[in-house]
């Protein structure tokens, strides 16, 4: 799966949280909003006045304090990356539930990060099918 059909994958399964998805769809969309949350996150210390660039010894410091595009966009993935992750585990046979590791902290991410860089379970799970990996239809 690439890039981009990662994205239209789960903004397609917005608040989907049944069914699997591959490691490819998971990393692509973790991808995404990191490069959605520093691109906005530039733009709003370039045009709105959130954030700072300095001149520091041996180059510069970029600090972004964080405004309204950047926590509107955050607001608007929670549903999405948590139904990524969700069907992310439901390709490797686990439950959803597994995500309240996370709450345990540094080991708890450490644990999820283990997860989601294991490789597919072949074949149907207690999930559904496995996730279509077969590249898109050339136009």
């Amino acid at each position: 799966m690439d890039f981009f059909t990662a994205i239209k994958t789960c903004f397609r399964n917005y608040a989907g949280f049944r069914g699997r998805a591959p490691r490819s769809e998971f990393w692509w969309f973790g991808l995404f909003f990191f490069i959605g949350s520093a691109l906005l996150a530039m733009i709003e210390t370039r045009f709105l006045g959130f954030g700072a660039v300095e001149r520091v010894p041996g180059g510069w410091a970029w600090q972004s304090n964080g405004g309204p595009l950047t926590g509107l966009f955050a607001l608007g993935m929670v549903v999405p990356l948590l139904a990524v992750a969700v069907r992310r585990l439901h390709d490797l046979g686990k439950s959803g539930w597994w995500l309240l590791i996370s709450l345990v902290p540094f080991f708890g991410t450490l644990v999820l990060l283990y997860f989601y860089v294991q490789p597919s379970q072949p074949g149907p799970n207690a999930f559904g099918p496995a996730p279509d990996r077969s590249p898109p239809p050339l136009p």
